[in-house]
């Protein structure tokens, strides 16, 4: 991903925040048959305060992206969308798109058995939360043989980037009364509202003024 100062998302809190909120990632490497890509839920690292994932994928995917053995890029795509130039007023202007993406490179460590299963376990227990009726990994009819069984078709790993490039392109090069214009579009009830986009939008042109001021 190409970086650019005006978009440049650095702050490690921030981008702690965008992978909480978005964590379905992709994860691509150079396999023996090309580039490869995959899907899966990665968490932060819940002991690290820095930008360290972990997370799992299913056999034989780990042989496929030489888990452990080459450099993992991992993307989290935060909210995104559409920006008609028409939202900028009697001013030239052309279509966009707005987003905010998080790109983390590194060689990951693979996690012991029974760590692996701690993220498992950690995992399944967050989303569940959420639910009136939450099921957890132990939850019958699920018995040990079942869960130990599901998590060696897994492989865990853990990694540490040692690179990171997180951008937020939301029309910060463009003036307050335009951005302004844009978020009544976001906010609004038309087919290219979107209020996940419009509360990054405002984020992060707050966060511009109060580092201006």
């Amino acid at each position: 991903m190409r970086q650019n100062p005006s978009f440049a998302m650095t702050d490690p809190t921030e981008i702690r925040r965008v992978i909480q909120r978005h964590p379905w990632a992709t994860i691509v490497s150079d396999g023996d048959d090309g580039l490869v890509a995959s899907h899966y839920a990665i968490l932060l690292d819940e002991d690290r305060d820095d930008l360290t994932i972990v997370g799992h994928v299913g056999r034989p995917d780990d042989l496929i992206h030489g888990l452990g053995s080459r450099e993992l890029l991992v993307t989290f795509q935060g909210p995104h969308g559409y920006i008609s130039p028409g939202w900028y007023g009697n001013v030239a202007g052309v279509p966009t798109w707005n987003f905010v993406s998080v790109h983390l490179s590194g060689v990951p460590e693979i996690l012991s058995d029974e760590e692996n299963l701690r993220v498992l376990e950690r995992m399944t227990a967050l989303f569940e939360s959420r639910l009136a009726d939450p099921r957890g990994m132990w939850t019958p009819p699920n018995d040990e043989a079942y869960v130990q069984r599901l998590a060696a078709g897994t492989v865990g790993f853990r990694l540490t980037p040692t690179k990171v490039v997180a951008k937020r392109k939301l029309s910060q090069n463009r003036p307050p009364e335009t951005v302004e214009r844009v978020l009544e579009q976001l906010e609004g009830d038309g087919p290219y509202a979107d209020a996940a986009l419009a509360a990054e939008m405002r984020r992060a042109h707050i966060a511009r003024v109060e580092h201006r001021s």
